[in-house]
């Protein structure tokens, strides 16, 4: 693969059709936001033709959340994004990101190698400071696989939130969520899962990342979560750490997106109407949000940072 080009590539852009509109001069504010609000209805598909990877959930109130599931490294998968985010023009786009990985919106492939290549002892020992031993070493170890991935395919990963970010920019109205669980807490309880021979295993695996990547490991990348992928490489496959990082995090991401799907406040006439969301998930997580999406889900549980997870 040529990595002479480390420009991210993009999905092509909007037509004219899908900019917003230039307001007449001299309006107010209120005829401003009702105009808006009339224009993105028009765009607005009641029955749109959507991406395979693609999954239509709904409230009990009518809201709709249409589910992107995505390839981290990929770009059709950013292709599907921009094509259901200009189809149904949501009132709220929903990404598997946390506050901790906001950066992420705004990184390319040069400003991520750049990240990993400066990694030293003060930034590992700030990690350390800030989330404790292993936490730390595993925010690193996040840190090196995706500049390790990203220096063989040439291609960065969470091309399809900073996509999601680009386009929600061009809705009207349109609120951009962060819905994934703090990845400290994620860090802390999947730590808490391992017995020392794996903390150990784990430890010992962050100083010898540098196999280079194949097709079929692309193929996993796209199947599991990267963070789930890379760890149980290194210590095995282990049912706890299933439950931490991925199972866990589909409660959460359920719970985030229907939050972001209760009604919403038309301006015409102020009363609540059903919203539209789009939320932007890597593929592994939709099977476990589709089976949560009617349940009762206890956040609290999954909040917890405890000293030790036992294995059911």
């Amino acid at each position: 693969m040529d990595q002479s080009n480390n420009s991210e590539e993009e999905s092509p852009g909007p037509s004219e059709d899908d900019m917003l509109p230039s307001l007449p001069s001299g309006i107010s504010n209120a005829e401003a936001i009702e105009l808006l609000w009339q224009v993105r209805a028009k765009k607005r598909q009641s029955s749109p033709s959507l991406p395979d990877t693609v999954t239509r959930l709904t409230t009990p109130d009518g809201s709709l959340v249409y589910l992107v599931g995505t390839a981290h490294f990929s770009d059709s998968s950013k292709r599907d994004v921009a094509t259901t985010i200009r189809a149904v023009q949501p009132d709220v786009v929903v990404v598997e990101l946390c506050q901790y990985r906001v950066s992420m919106l705004k990184m390319d492939e040069k400003t991520l190698l750049k990240e990993a290549k400066d990694i030293n002892l003060e930034k590992v020992q700030q990690a350390i400071r800030q989330n404790g031993v292993m936490s730390g070493l595993m925010q690193i170890l996040l840190l090196k696989v995706s500049a390790h991935i990203t220096e063989q395919l040439g291609m960065a990963p969470g091309g399809e939130f900073r996509e999601a970010f680009r386009e929600a920019g061009r809705v009207p109205f349109c609120k951009f969520h962060l819905g994934d669980r703090p990845i400290p807490v994620t860090f802390k309880r999947a730590i808490a899962a391992l017995s020392l021979w794996q903390k150990a295993r784990l430890a010992w695996g962050l100083c010898f990342l540098s196999d280079p990547i194949s097709k079929e490991d692309v193929e996993k990348c796209k199947q599991k979560d990267l963070l789930e992928q890379t760890m149980s490489e290194m210590i095995g496959e282990f049912p706890a750490l299933h439950r931490t990082i991925v199972a866990e995090r589909d409660i959460y991401l359920t719970h985030t997106l229907r939050q972001a799907a209760r009604c919403v406040e038309a301006p015409s006439h102020a009363q609540k109407v059903p919203a539209v969301v789009v939320g932007v998930v890597g593929m592994g997580h939709v099977p476990g949000i589709e089976r949560n999406w009617d349940k009762q889900l206890n956040i609290q549980e999954i909040m917890r940072c405890v000293r030790a997870i036992r294995v059911q």
